[in-house]
């Protein structure tokens, strides 16, 4: 009777453990691959995985699949990941554009001159380690999880979390899973070339698709026991599609990871493979499409994906809607690595300081402007929350640059100075930690010169030394050179002449916040105008000097500057007023006395949409005393930018064709983006230009000289490739203006 009861019992232990079993939760991890801008499928194989309200209990991913694995582990759900994803600008994050507004005017200047940086060493030049540095990118990452920015193991996630990256050094994979969740994902998506490599630690990391794109097996480690994986990477494409050196790198890549898939996707319990074969790793413009083929390949499995909610006990927790962070209360700043810049310098660039309160805007306002002084190979920071303050205590870590000599290049061509080649030499810290040393060599049809020596003192004085040579042949306004009351001038309207003019600058410069210049100097310029146009009776020589003067001034400067691009602004106000007073000259003509010259410009850009921008611009300048000598005075006509001396542009006219003591001028330009970066501007520009206009009170009368230009600008490395006509009805005459490459 024992044995039977006994045995009884063991039978009921048996059926009770077999139903536990049966009814036991399952545990669901999800692998994602990496495959550039056709990881985007993931996001739409998470919209229908959250659909179906199957729980994940853990995410691994590798490259894109770790970016969107973690923002899905740090809470969001899939369709919030496509109104993030839908907003982003790919094309700054894989280019690193910063915005100007971060870089002071000297850095504006460097950056908008050069089509081409490269290091230079011991005279040797050296490629950089990436095209971008990824501060774009860690700064959308610290963004978008800085509500989970305290956890340091990311198994404590809302999700369970771990990604993989590459040791660049033994080229091994790296399982992250614990540390700053923005550096790690930033170090597994490194992608070769594109983006510099990631320093964690004592590990130089690059992107984990070099050793294993689809970390089924880490994984499985984990103790899941069904994986849900998707899987974006490149199939073998055919000869005819192997048309590029990078074409078959990629093909290379893939032996590997194709070989590798066809035993891992036999391990993974779902497998979807979605339709990706029509984009590349930089399909990001295709987003919406690639996320729907997402969507479809995950549909594909629906049968599948239901048995696991009807497994799953316990049930997925709904997503609470994160909100975007607008504001920081900073409450300490830790900062590593800086050696030679200082900490006053490092917060002089972020401009915030502890204790204080700031919008996360002007934060990355901040981060931005450090990033912009290209002093720092690494840039790195973390916002841990501190709960008793209710603060962020902000740690930064920098790597200072090695590198300090730079060569740059660049081509131009216009029609006042012609063809060009620029070649530049830049170097850093030449006498100072702070200052900047640069040489510009033009050569081309006019042999020209820049030398500028800053010394950037950021809020207080910068001091700074300017030298330059300008030389063009050009038909000029004859009233440029001589009297009206001269025999030539009445006879001629226009003489051809060769000019060229040196100009040397010492000069003070302080700002006020980051956009807004006041600089105070004194110059020397020797002007020098000739032309063969007619024999010098004095010297029987085959050419007449009109002028060969040194002259000497004192220059006031203010400029303020919220354009955010420079030749195709869409918003923005640009105040730049000019100020010379000339008090000495060698005087060539004998007809020299003190005289100024005051000029200004003011510029509102703005949107009508997207696409529509406009851009008004009002102008003018007028001399006080009575010197003779004109070859300083405004002349008007012609299109470009960085003109010397007085010269303006004004649509309609040949260069230098309008000459006066004071001018008043006004410009509308209407641009139309009709592609990305292809624009179609139309413009109308008005002005009256005299002698003495503003005391006769001309100025505002009825514009004398009117003129309209249609044109059609691509931007490009080299800079904007323009070409436009300009008619205006005064002589009912067009002219046509090319411009190639940044202006010089």
């Amino acid at each position: 009777m024992k044995r039977t009861l006994t045995l009884i019992l063991l039978f009921f232990v048996c059926i009770t453990n077999a139903q536990q079993k049966t009814e036991q939760d399952i545990k669901v991890g999800l692998v994602l691959s990496g495959g550039g801008a056709k990881g985007l499928a993931h996001i739409g194989a998470l919209k229908i995985i959250d659909s179906l309200e199957i729980r994940i209990d853990y995410v691994a991913g590798t490259s894109m699949g770790a970016i969107i694995g973690a923002l899905y582990a740090s809470g969001y759900s899939g369709k919030q990941l496509d109104s993030i994803f839908e907003k982003v600008n790919f094309n700054d994050i894989i280019s690193d554009n910063l915005p100007r507004a971060s870089k002071t005017f000297y850095e504006r200047d460097n950056s908008e001159r050069y089509a081409i940086t490269l290091p230079f060493e011991k005279f040797k030049i050296k490629l950089p380690s990436g095209l971008s540095s990824g501060q774009n990118s860690f700064g959308l990452f610290s963004k978008l999880t800085l509500h989970v920015n305290n956890i340091k193991d990311f198994s404590k996630l809302p999700i369970p979390f771990f990604c993989i990256a590459t040791n660049v050094e033994t080229g091994k994979p790296v399982v992250l899973d614990k540390g700053n969740l923005a550096q790690a994902i930033s170090a597994s998506g490194a992608f070769p070339s594109l983006f510099q490599p990631v320093i964690i630690g004592d590990q130089i990391l690059i992107d984990g698709g070099v050793v294993n794109n689809y970390p089924i097996d880490e994984l499985k480690d984990k103790g899941v026991d069904l994986i849900i994986g998707v899987d974006v990477q490149d199939n073998l494409v055919s000869r005819k599609n192997l048309t590029s050196a990078p074409d078959i790198l990629f093909q290379i890549n893939n032996f590997r990871t194709i070989k590798d898939m066809e035993i891992k996707s036999k391990k993974t319990d779902i497998y979807i493979k979605p339709d990706i074969d029509d984009f590349s790793v930089i399909s990001f413009s295709e987003g919406k499409k690639i996320i729907s083929n997402g969507e479809i390949a995950t549909r594909k499995n629906l049968t599948a994906l239901k048995e696991i909610v009807v497994k799953q006990l316990v049930k997925k927790k709904d997503f609470k809607v994160i909100k975007a962070t607008d504001s920081l209360q900073i409450n300490n700043i830790v900062i590593e690595g800086n050696e030679k810049y200082t900490r006053a310098y490092i917060l002089g660039k972020l401009k915030f300081k502890p204790n204080e309160k700031i919008s996360y805007r002007n934060f990355i306002s901040g981060v931005n402007n450090i990033e912009a002084t290209n002093n720092f190979d690494y840039f790195t920071y973390s916002l841990n929350l501190n709960e008793k303050k209710g603060a962020y205590d902000l740690y930064v870590k920098v790597n200072e640059s090695k590198t300090t000599t730079f060569i740059k290049l660049g081509l131009h061509y216009d029609d006042l100075y012609k063809s060009a080649a620029l070649v530049n030499l830049t170097k850093k810290q030449t006498l100072f930690k702070n200052d900047v040393t640069s040489l510009d060599i033009i050569l081309g049809d006019n042999v020209r010169y820049n030398f500028d020596y800053f010394i950037d003192k950021g809020f207080y004085w910068s001091v700074g030394l300017k030298s330059r040579y300008n030389t063009f042949h050009k038909s000029i306004n004859v009233s440029l050179l001589l009297d009206e009351d001269d025999i030539i001038a009445q006879s001629l309207n226009k003489i051809d002449v060769e000019l060229s003019d040196l100009t040397n600058q010492f000069y003070l410069q302080t700002l006020f916040r980051k956009d807004f210049a006041l600089t105070l100097g004194a110059e020397h310029k020797r002007l020098k105008i000739t032309s063969e146009t007619f024999i010098d009776t004095n010297t029987n020589e085959e050419e007449t000097t009109f002028e060969r003067s040194d002259f000497f001034s004192l220059f006031g400067k203010l400029k303020f500057d919220t354009y955010n691009n420079k030749y195709f602004p869409k918003e923005g106000f640009l105040f730049d007023g000019d100020f010379h007073l000339f008090f000495s000259s060698s005087d060539f003509n004998n007809n020299f006395s003190q005289f100024s010259f005051a000029k200004a410009k003011i510029g509102y850009a703005f949107s009508l949409s997207n696409k529509l921008a406009v851009n008004i611009e009002s102008q003018g300048g007028f001399k006080i005393g009575e010197d003779s000598n004109n070859s300083l005075n405004f002349a008007l006509g012609g299109y470009g930018n960085n003109f010397i001396n007085n010269f303006v542009t004004f649509y309609g006219y040949d260069y230098i064709s309008i000459a006066g003591s004071g001018f008043v001028k006004g410009t509308i330009n209407i641009d139309y983006e009709i592609f990305k970066n292809q624009h179609l501007i139309f413009s109308a520009n008005f002005a009256n230009v005299g002698d003495n206009i503003f005391d006769n009170g001309n100025w505002f009368s009825t514009p004398e000289y009117s003129g309209y230009a249609i044109g059609c600008s691509t931007e490009t490395f080299l800079g904007p490739i323009e070409v436009k006509y300009t008619w205006t009805p005064d002589t009912k005459s067009g002219k046509w203006f090319f411009n190639l490459g940044f202006w010089f």
